[in-house]
């Protein structure tokens, strides 16, 4: 499984990602957990958004959304790449303005977020239950989850920045089916998993970590053993790091790479906001190329964390908020 991608259903990475889950020590709604799998598994059964269907049908770049099919093509759909909403009404004139725009960049996008397109007149129970107080409105949804929004009519140049930085903070532009990572998952029994399972529940993490890349030189898009990897390396991170990190960090606010160990300490300890909202700090104070450091190294960490968790949505939404 790779980070920020849609969900899977393979059981040992499903497995996987629930024993480092419970190192990181967070209350989960299981209910939401669960709602969340079924629609990740729709998802995985239904072809990938195409910016070669033609606009307006099912499995479009750019779809038209009714309360029937807000399910299947929003919440099912942003399992697979962000969702972004347009809210409007025939009678809104910013609305006519702001919709040309959004489709032609979904139509650019190629596929790497849908653009659902809601009339508010015909869907008064999605207006309202999305909370829509004026119009044109825009809101992105990612992993079943309201991630960014924005109302009213924006230049076309904010409105490229906007997709731009939710497509960054979340899939990462990763169109399923085009590069490789939505094939059939691994076998469920690997004996090579079991291997590093049990180096991981002995606390060996150098050897867990030498067994996911062994599993991995062999089967570089292995379902689980990528996601492992990134987990192992983390607490590994962690340890070494210890908790000098933040102080050092607080030494030299200016040295991103020292605010990101101090973060892998947090997130390694457990203390998953407080890992989520150090790198937002740094993204909110930097620029250029320190702030896309820091932007890349938070969205890594959610991916360990994953989606499932409830502390995941917030951030996601609050790193949206300072890059955009």
């Amino acid at each position: 499984m790779q980070p920020n991608r849609p969900a899977r259903t393979d059981p040992r990475a499903a497995a996987q990602q629930a024993k480092m889950a419970a190192s990181l020590a967070g209350a989960v709604d299981l209910a939401a957990v669960q709602a969340r799998n079924e629609a990740a598994a729709r998802a995985a059964a239904a072809p990938p958004p195409s910016a070669a269907a033609p606009a307006g049908t099912p499995g479009s770049a750019v779809v038209d959304v009714t309360e029937a099919t807000f399910q299947s093509e929003v919440l099912d759909r942003s399992f697979q790449v962000p969702v972004v909403l347009d809210l409007w009404a025939e009678w809104c004139g910013p609305c006519k303005q702001l919709s040309p725009v959004l489709e032609r960049l979904a139509t650019e996008g190629a596929g790497s977020w849908v653009l659902a397109k809601v009339d508010v007149d015909a869907n008064p129970a999605l207006a309202q239950g999305l909370r829509v107080q004026g119009i044109p409105a825009v809101k992105a949804v990612w992993q079943g989850q309201l991630v960014a929004e924005f109302t009213g009519a924006i230049p076309e140049d904010q409105a490229r920045q906007f997709v731009t930085e939710l497509v960054a903070a979340t899939s990462g532009g990763a169109v399923p089916g085009v590069d490789g990572t939505d094939g059939d998952p691994a076998e469920a029994e690997d004996p090579r998993l079991d291997a590093a399972e049990a180096a991981l529940d002995a606390g060996d993490l150098a050897s867990a970590e030498a067994a996911y890349r062994s599993i991995l030189d062999a089967e570089p898009d292995h379902p689980v053993a990528g996601l492992a990897l990134r987990q192992v390396q983390l607490f590994r991170r962690a340890e070494e790091a210890g908790p000098d990190a933040l102080a050092a960090a607080e030494a030299a606010p200016d040295d991103v790479a020292a605010q990101a160990r101090a973060a892998d300490f947090l997130l390694g300890t457990g203390d998953v906001d407080a890992a989520f909202g150090w790198l937002l700090d740094v993204v909110r104070r930097t620029a250029g190329e320190d702030r896309d450091t820091a932007r890349k190294h938070l969205v890594e960490l959610f991916g360990i964390v994953g989606d499932e968790d409830p502390r995941v949505g917030p951030a996601r939404r609050a790193l949206m908020t300072a890059l955009f």
